[in-house]
Parts: structure tokens; sequence; C-alpha cells
């Protein structure tokens, strides 16, 4: 009998997903790091949760409670998953909560106060009175549990306090009752006034708490205790497969549909009674796998994203101003320089306007016939769409791809949709199954050469603030041929189309992958020079983690830079030991992918919008692209470079964990961020 292979390590991709976020929880308990930005690193991790929970966790448990004997395996399989991410997660809880109480300590160090309804000064109760009255009053409507069966009409967006109300008239009684916080209509800080050069805030929480009494005015009831508690539903959409019903119909229910999804996880104050506790409990119907977690007083931490910052700006990164790069300045057509060379922006580094003016140009410019683009997620007044728009007035013929399935902006891209269908765009709602991803423009131009721009992240300008992408800008034909292509692919998906240049999802973009990773397997072998570096947001595909343990076995050093999700454990001989993988977390959200492969001495870069996840290669239009320009390589390495040098934000990731800090050879720190934006601006002062 042949020996049976030995299976190569494969790190569950929820596993190192929670080894991610706990990189931002540890961001949040650096001393160097400003406070205000500890205190939004902290709302992030629990923002991430929270989707993690609606989202991931949710699949698990349909897996885990489907009950055909067909999927006994999956089924055991998801529990043993659920488990072991609640033991993870029980014990981060604890380090979150100490990083929360460590943060607020290090704020009264600054004369920054967040006190509670028991720490009130007589003149701060007045004043809280009489902000209820001013703002609150009407806005809260207490519900008896009693009254209800199940909380199922209720929004997981929302916190709620659940309150247990006591007459003391002779006779003791009891009643409880629940009540949403008006986090929409206030905020959930409350600044109350100065005093002494001291700044003092109180959580919406505590403001409703200290104003029970006239909360529940007129009723007789004479002492009150309150608690936090929040759930988190299936955000999961059970998307109507009516085919009477056309793509957006469907999409419209789905998004309607989320808001009864049942309930998975339920964080509550600690110190709730059992009484209440039992009655928050009863109404949300759980089941054995759901999470039930003891926090603390508060609930919903991702509002201290937009924690107040009192006029403390020196508690904040100091500004990085975007750089409006001068090759994409003046007088001159921004549409001219790229027909005569190729051109790049690094957001936020750069600004995204040079990109905003490429479209607002080609909406004036004469010299153009028509614009198409896919949209994946849209900033709130989107400057992108305006030029489209403004496109199609002129009497371009605009065509524009938009996904509907963007997870929790379906709404969103729903209404920008019928908008641009107003103004007379032809709007493509993706493809049937697939989720149109990619990010790419293709500009049609009367004179010379047409245009192309694809890009690693979004067209949203609120992204391009906040995440680092790369886009390049071509009129290259051979990529720009491809370019329209793949619109051709998208409006006709089942018809034959063949990409010459570009890598494209879901038709041949994970076998030229393999092919460039087996390609530097055979030059290492043969004695050239053969190494793969990369930058990219998550590697789960098995497929792709395989390849890169073969690489690595055959000697192949891998050098890889990836913020998420990680499927590959490094360091085991003869599987992982030439792979070494970096993570970045700091001030920007890293979010760019870029590929470099040796190619035996004549290096070869990519840049685009895949992830090595199966969802990108196998159920998603993406898109990568061959970068040709030398200069724009060179510059495409240095991001990847700069990230393998980071040893101030970089941290190791090996599939156990520990994300450990990169340690610096010669005893100096290098920050990744930083050193590029220092370059990009005295690049940019350059004449």
């Amino acid at each position: 009998m042949a020996p049976k292979k030995k299976q190569n390590p494969y790190l569950e991709r929820d596993i190192s997903w929670m080894y991610f976020n706990h990189r931002i929880l540890q961001e949040a308990t650096r001393p160097h790091v400003p406070l205000l930005e500890r205190m939004a690193f902290l709302g992030i991790y629990s923002n991430n949760l929270d989707e993690f929970f609606r989202v991931r966790m949710a699949t698990q448990s349909r897996v885990a409670e489907y009950t055909d004997k067909s999927a006994a395996k999956e089924r055991e399989h998801a529990k043993k998953l659920i488990r072991e991410i609640g033991k993870i997660n029980a014990r981060y809880v604890k380090e979150y909560e100490q990083a929360v109480h460590d943060v607020i300590e290090e704020f009264r160090k600054e004369n920054v106060f967040l006190v509670n309804d028991t720490e009130l000064t007589p003149e701060q109760g007045e004043f809280v009175r009489a902000y209820y009255r001013e703002k609150l009053n009407g806005f809260i409507v207490p519900v008896w549990f009693s009254a209800i069966k199940l909380l199922d009409s209720e929004t997981d967006e929302n916190i709620y306090l659940a309150v247990k109300a006591a007459k003391e008239n002779g006779k003791a009684s009891v009643d409880y009752a629940f009540l949403e916080l008006p986090v929409g209509i206030c905020g959930r800080f409350v600044r109350l006034p100065d005093s002494d050069g001291k700044s003092y805030l109180m959580y919406l929480d505590d403001v409703i708490r200290y104003c029970l009494p006239i909360v529940f005015e007129g009723l007789g009831y004479t002492r009150f205790e309150a608690y936090a508690f929040k759930f988190t539903r299936d955000a999961e959409m059970e998307i109507d497969n009516d085919l009477r019903s056309g793509t957006l119909q469907k999409i419209s229910k789905g998004v309607k549909s989320r808001k009864k999804g049942e309930p998975l996880r339920v964080i509550y104050d600690t110190y709730m009674p059992k009484d209440l506790l039992k009655r928050v409990l009863n109404k949300l119907d759980l089941d054995s796998l759901d999470t039930v977690l003891g926090s603390g007083r508060y609930q919903n931490h991702k509002d201290l994203m937009r924690f107040p910052d009192c006029g403390r700006h020196n508690l904040k990164y100091p500004a990085w101003p975007s750089i409006l790069k001068k090759e994409l300045d003046g007088p001159e057509s921004v549409l001219e320089k790229i027909q005569h060379k190729d051109r790049f922006i690094h957001v936020p580094y750069h600004s995204f306007d040079s990109f905003i003016r490429v479209l607002q140009e080609a909406a004036v410019s004469k010299q153009v016939r028509s614009i198409k683009i896919t949209l994946y997620r849209l900033a709130k007044e989107s400057k992108v769409v305006k030029a489209l728009i403004g496109a199609a007035r002129n009497g371009k013929k605009v065509t524009v791809v938009i996904e509907l399935l963007a997870r929790f902006d379906e709404a969103s891209n729903i209404n920008w949709s019928k908008r641009m269908q107003d103004a007379g765009i032809k709007v493509i709602f993706g493809v049937e199954g697939l989720k149109v991803h990619s990010k790419i423009t293709h500009i049609s131009m009367k004179n010379g050469p047409d245009i192309a721009c694809i890009s690693t992240g979004n067209f949203h300008e609120g992204n391009a603030r906040s995440y680092t992408d790369c886009m390049l800008m071509t009129a290259s034909s051979r990529l720009v041929k491809d370019v329209n292509a793949v619109f051709d692919f998208i409006e006709r998906p089942y018809s034959p189309v063949k990409f010459k240049e570009l890598l494209v999802s879901p038709n041949e973009m994970k076998n030229k992958f393999v092919t460039l990773i087996n390609n530097e397997i055979k030059n290492k072998k043969a004695g050239k020079p053969a190494y793969i570096k990369i930058k990219i947001n998550h590697i789960t595909d098995p497929v792709m983690v395989n390849k890169l343990y073969e690489a690595s076995a055959a000697g192949v050093d891998i050098d890889l830079v990836v913020r998420g999700n990680c499927s590959l454990v490094t360091g085991i001989p003869g599987v992982s030991s030439n792979i070494r993988i970096h993570g970045i977390i700091d001030r920007y959200l890293e979010h760019s992918r870029i590929f470099v492969f040796a190619a035996g001495g004549e290096e070869k870069v990519f840049i685009g919008s895949a992830d090595w996840m199966p969802r990108n290669l196998d159920n998603r239009v993406e898109v990568i692209t061959p970068v040709y320009d030398p200069a724009i390589k060179e510059e495409m390495k240095r991001v990847v470079e700069y990230g393998l040098a980071d040893t101030m934000q970089g941290r190791i990731v090996d599939g156990r964990g520990g994300n450990e800090f990169w340690p610096s050879a010669d005893g100096t720190s290098f920050r990744s961020q930083e050193a590029l934006y220092d370059y990009y601006l005295a690049e940019n002062q350059k004449d």
C-alpha cells in the first residue's frame, strides 16, 4: 500500500481572522500611539468583531445546525470551530476591557474625564436633565418585556438598556422593560460643560440612566437599575431565487430580510441581575451554539471611532495631507499626459483628486466618446458618480457596472443606480452568480489611444483617505484592449473571451498565478534568480496555500505582507521554512495588492483587485494587470519592500497568533507608512 500523502498545515480562515483583529487590539494598547487613535483602534476592533459574528459566525452556525446526514462531517467541523473561536474571543474580551480602562485613565491625565451617572456634580446633573428634556425627550419609549413575545422587531445596530423599575409604596413590586439608545439622534457621547480647564464627557447610556425618573415620570416608580446589552443577528441574506424577480428586486428583498436574521450573539453587562438577564435571553430565542458573553458596563464600542476630541488635536496623529502629484496637475490635459506615458497614484499618500480630474475631464472633453467603469462601493456624496452623470448629460455613452451585493452597501448602491439610470447612464447589475469586484475604468477617445485605469481599491473618495491603494493609468493598447474585453465579458458572461495580458477571474487568474509560481520553482532548480514578494489582504485559497508551500520546499524565498486572513503556517522544516509573513497595522488600512516574481532575473510586477481567496479566484470578476513601465514597477516594488522592512508596525504572522513584532537587524525602527509618505513628498518637491 502506498504511504498516505502528508497533508500540509492549513490555518482556518476564521481563526486567522481572530489573530488579525487581535493585532488591531494590540495597537490600541501601545503607549506611543496617540490616545484618540488608540480609541479609534478600540472602536475598529469592536466594529470588526460585530461584522464577523453577523457574517462569518452566522455561516458557521447555519452549517452546524444543518441536519442532513450527508453534511455530518461539515456540521461537526463547524461546531468545533465555533467552540474554538468562542474560547479565543473570551480571552480577547478581557484584554479589550483592560485596554478600554487604560485608555480612559490616560485621558484623565490629559484632563479629559469620562464620568458616569453616579459621579455628577449638582451643576452637571442639572445640565444632564436639561439636555434630556431638550434633546432626548420623545425619542425614548420603554417597552415592557411582558408585552412582547420576542425581540424580533429590534435591530442589532443599536444598544439597549434593560431596566428594572421598582415601586415601594407599602407593597414592593418590580417591572421589567428595555429601551433603545437613540445614538443616531445625538451620538454616543454627550459633552458636559468644561470646568477649570478640564473637559467632561458622558456616555449616552449614563445620561439615560441618570434620567430614568424622567423617562418613567408619573408611573410611581421609586428605584431603577439599568444594564446595557447588545445582540448580533445573522446578516447572511436569504436571496429570493424566484426567477420572476429581477436582480434589483431580489437584493432589495435581501436587504430587508437582514433585519429579520436570527440572533446569534449577546453581550451583556456582567452585573445585570439574573432575573433581568433571564428576560433578555428569553426574548432572543437563542440556541446552544450561540454566544452569550458577560462584558462590561458599556456595549458596542464601535462608537469609540468617533470619540469627541474636545479640541485636543495633539492626541491625534500629525496630519499627512494627501500629495497632489505635479505630473497630474497643471493646465495641460491629464488625458493627453496618460496617452503619452503611464501614470500611477498611491492613495492616500497621493490625492484621489487626480482620478476625479480624469473623470471630470473625460466628462467634458469633446475628444471622449464613452466611459465605462465598475463600481463596488461609493462615497455618500460621490464625486465619481457626479462626474459620470455630467458625462451622460454631455452626450457621452456612459456604462456603469455596479455591484449590488457589496456587503452592507447594498441599499446605498441601489439608490445610486437609480439616480444614474435617471441621468441616462446604462447601468449593469453585475453578473448573475458572480460578484463584480474588479476596479477598472475604460475611456474611449476620438483621437489617439484609449485610456484605462486599473486599481487595487474602490473608486471611493472616503476609502481613498484611509485605505492604501494603487492605481495604474495607462494608454498601453494591449492592456486597454483587455480592459474593454472585461466589460464585454460582464455584459455577455457566457461568451468566450480571451485575455492576452490581464489576469481575470473566474477565467484563468488562478491558473496563471500557479504558472508564475511554478516558473519560480523551475528557475530555482535551474540556478536562476527565484523569489516571490507579495503584498495582499488575504491568503486562504487551498490551491495557492499549497503552491506556496511547494515553492518554499523547493527553496524559493517567499516574503509576504498580509493584512488579514492568512492560512499559511510558517517555520515548518521542509514545508514553509522559506516563507516569512508580515502583518502591518498602522494609521492607514493596508489594502493594495502587489505581486512581484523574480522570473529568472526579468522581474514581473502585477497589481489589481484580487486576494488569494476562493471567492476572489473562483466566484468574482477580478482583474490583475501587469505593470510594464519601468519607473512604476520600481515604485510598486518599493511599496512591498518597505512593508517587509517595517519593524515598528509589522507583526510576525506565523499561524500561531503570537503577533510578535519583527526584530530590527540594526536596532533601529522602521515605519513603512511614514517612510513612504516622506519619500513621495520629497519626490513631488523635485523640479
